[in-house]
């Protein structure tokens, strides 16, 4: 049976590595309402914001070397849709500190 379900994800204490934000579920379509991202370091930053198509290798940057001041917060409030094993991920540019809540909708076929 078809579904639609309102969902919120955190991710605290995001690095200079690769951090997986979502990943959408097999039989899902997930529809990224908001996504903000909040530097809690003190410390001016960088970030890139990626999507992995179907978990492979070929990421397509949404953000690169996006600013982000110190202890601001960064609102992404376009609609982005992930279908079926996409990866969502976030990288900073240095080792600060960050965290990120994302409002999105996922839908079952």
């Amino acid at each position: 049976m078809a579904s639609e379900v309102l969902k919120r994800k955190t991710v605290r204490a995001v690095t200079n590595s690769e951090n997986t934000l979502l990943t959408a579920a097999s039989g899902h379509t997930y529809t990224i309402l908001n996504l903000s991202v909040c530097e809690t370091a003190g410390a001016a930053e960088t970030f890139d914001l990626y999507l992995d198509p179907l978990g492979g290798s070929n990421d397509t940057e949404i953000y690169s070397d996006q600013a982000l001041a110190a202890n601001a917060t960064f609102e992404h409030t376009t609609r982005l849709v992930m279908e079926a094993t996409d990866v969502l991920y976030i990288k900073l540019g240095t080792s600060g500190d960050a965290d990120v809540v994302i409002s999105y909708l996922d839908q079952t076929l």
